[in-house]
């Protein structure tokens, strides 16, 4: 007797993939409520009142940052932006086409194993940069800061979004400047990129008019301290691994719950 082509196998066959599918879709869905439980956490965070603390630090940023002169304010601004372009317009070039048709569930595995070999390279990155001192120290702005929106590109496109898209890349700032903000100015950000559907369509056609001052300014601002600390000699290497791994790990969640936000479309309202 043929087992392979009797009903009875193929009833079972067909019972163990109907199981199986079931038990597949019950995953998939379970992982989209428990995704959508961490966004709404990150959103309320998002919206949170920034503490004394928190508005204390940024006036001392900011009264730090009055007594710098303008001009170098400029051409701190100037160089930032021309770095980032320089990344975005090429990074484009380097990055796959958007994954498309594709579950949560499988979308973000690929996000975190990204997520992770971009963490093992910047603290590599990090580690040699800062055991050479100020002048390799130097060198680890902007090689890190590409490193972060090249990880960007990669996160846009296993969402399924297009980078080729201008108003997509604009996002993916966005996205920069909430993981790397004050909590002064982190609300005004994320407000700026909910609803995006709709918030693209104001947007002008060159990227010109971004706000570069505000972008290199916070970013330069957050990371001060920590980079400071990474050009003193002898510590500069383990500081620069732990520092730089750090930053991946925070851009990484970042993103992940900013393109959550664009799939799930159910954004909180702003706190009064």
């Amino acid at each position: 007797m043929d087992l392979w082509g009797s009903p009875s196998f193929s009833k079972a066959l067909s019972f163990v993939v109907n199981v199986s599918l079931q038990k597949a879709f019950i995953m998939i869905n379970s992982y989209d409520a428990f995704a959508n439980l961490e966004l709404k956490a990150w959103q309320k965070k998002m919206l949170r009142r920034p503490s004394l603390f928190d508005k204390l630090s940024k006036k001392l940023q900011t009264k730090f940052n009055s007594w710098i002169p303008e001009k170098v304010h400029r051409a701190i601004t100037v160089t930032i932006k021309q770095m980032v372009r320089g990344v975005l317009f090429g990074a484009k070039y380097t990055t796959a086409h958007p994954l498309q048709n594709t579950d949560l569930l499988t979308r973000e595995e690929a996000v975190r194993k990204k997520i992770n070999i971009y963490r093992k390279t910047a603290a590599v990155e990090g580690g040699i940069t800062g055991a050479g001192g100020i002048l390799l120290g130097l060198a680890d702005f902007p090689i890190l800061l590409a490193i972060k929106i090249k990880l960007l590109f990669d996160i846009a496109v296993l969402y399924g979004f297009d980078v080729t898209d201008y108003k997509e890349r604009v996002y993916l700032l966005h996205i920069f400047e909430l993981a790397f903000s004050s909590a002064v100015y982190r609300k005004k950000v994320y407000l700026q990129m909910v609803n995006w559907d709709e918030q693209q369509k104001k947007l002008p056609e060159d990227i010109n008019q971004f706000d570069w001052r505000n972008f290199q300014q916070e970013y330069r601002d957050y990371l001060d301290v920590a980079k400071m600390a990474q050009m003193i000699p002898l510590i500069g290497a383990p500081i620069g691994v732990l520092v730089n791994n750090r930053l991946i790990k925070k851009l990484g969640r970042t993103a992940i719950n900013a393109y959550r936000m664009r799939l799930f479309d159910n954004a909180l309202p702003a706190i009064k």
